[in-house]
C-alpha cells in the first residue's frame, strides 16, 4: 500500500544535507509501484572524459527506487536496506535534465524488487538499472 504521508515535497525535504539533496534530485511523481525523479547535469557529475559519470546515473536510479521502497513499505516495517543492485548502460548525457522511472517488480514482506530507467532530456533509454531491498522490521 502507498503511503500517503510520503510526497515529493517531503523527500525533497528528507533529502537535505544527504547525497540526493547534493545532486539537487528532484521527485517528479509518486504512485502506486511507480516513482519518477529527475535531475540536471551539472559539470562537476561528468567523469573525466566529459561524460556523466556512471555513478551519477546510479544514484538518480537507485535513489529512486530506495524512495519507492519507503513509500511502499508493509504497514510495521521500520526500514529497508539494499542488499544487490545492477546497472547496465546504452548511452550518456553531458547536460540538461535525466530522468528515472521507478517500477514495482516484487513487493513482499521481506524483500523488494525495483527496476529504474533512466533516459536523457531527449527520451533516449541511458541505463537500465535493478535492486533488491531488504525490508527491515
Amino acid at each position: 500500500m502507498l503511503r500517503t504521508d510520503l510526497t515529493p515535497d517531503a523527500f525533497r525535504t528528507r533529502q537535505a544535507g544527504t547525497l540526493p539533496g547534493q545532486f539537487d534530485l528532484r521527485l517528479t511523481h509518486i504512485e502506486e509501484g511507480r516513482v519518477e525523479a529527475e535531475m540536471t547535469v551539472d559539470s562537476w557529475m561528468l567523469a573525466p572524459n566529459g561524460f556523466l559519470h556512471a555513478a551519477s546515473v546510479i544514484l538518480l536510479a537507485d535513489t529512486s527506487c530506495g524512495y519507492a521502497t519507503m513509500a511502499h513499505l508493509p504497514e510495521g516495517a521500520k526500514n529497508f536496506t539494499t542488499v544487490e543492485l545492477k546497472s547496465n548502460f546504452m548511452s550518456t548525457a553531458r547536460e540538461g535534465v535525466v530522468r528515472a522511472v521507478a517500477t514495482a517488480e516484487h513487493r513482499g514482506r521481506s524483500t523488494q524488487v525495483w527496476s529504474a530507467t533512466v533516459y536523457n532530456d531527449q527520451n533516449k533509454k541511458m541505463a537500465l538499472f535493478r535492486c533488491t531491498q531488504m525490508i527491515l522490521w
